[in-house]
């Protein structure tokens, strides 16, 4: 059960995820969780940033998507600015919204990945559904009060990785 924790691929942030070997893999499908992974919880728009990596990712031939544990109201201005489809209020790391991404995609599991900063939601999430989980460190510490449990937990459980020798904090790998 402690695998279903453990991410394919860490790395620093969305930035440093070497796209190219995605897409080399077979992955059309890339899913991104919103709030520490793409922008801080209290952006209200992406930057020229993350706009420019969504559009490299489209001109590599694979899709991004948003998928969010946030409401519309948070994600919508995000799937506009981006022009890109979002699943909102997923409850990751519940199975729901992946398979609904894989019906409307027509993919399987292994033309998948998801990237997030939370273990608990988006690394869990993707490994029960089979796909390529990416962790990347989040973008500030302020964090909504629920995901703080989380937080917690996520610690708890990589030390636990860190002890066994499979997981560093700050050791990247693909």
């Amino acid at each position: 059960m402690m695998h279903l924790f453990l991410p394919d691929i860490y790395q620093k942030s969305i930035y440093s995820i070497n796209y190219e070997n995605l897409k080399n893999a077979g992955i059309k499908i890339i899913l991104f969780d919103l709030d520490n992974t793409l922008v801080p919880i209290n952006a209200s728009l992406p930057s020229k940033k993350v706009k420019d990596l969504f559009e490299d990712i489209k001109k590599m031939g694979m899709k991004p998507v948003l998928l969010s544990n946030s409401g519309q109201k948070r994600v919508a201005p995000f799937k506009e600015e981006l022009f890109v489809d979002a699943a909102c209020n997923s409850m990751k790391p519940l199975k729901r919204k992946y398979k609904k991404v894989f019906g409307i995609y027509d993919v399987k599991p292994n033309e998948v990945a998801a990237i997030g900063d939370q273990v608990l939601t988006d690394v869990l999430g993707a490994n029960r559904m089979g796909i390529t989980s990416i962790l990347v460190n989040q973008i500030s510490t302020t964090d909504f009060p629920r995901t703080k449990l989380n937080r917690w937990l996520e610690n708890k459980i990589l030390n636990h990785y860190t002890k066994l020798g499979v997981f560093k904090k700050g050791e990247y790998y693909e």
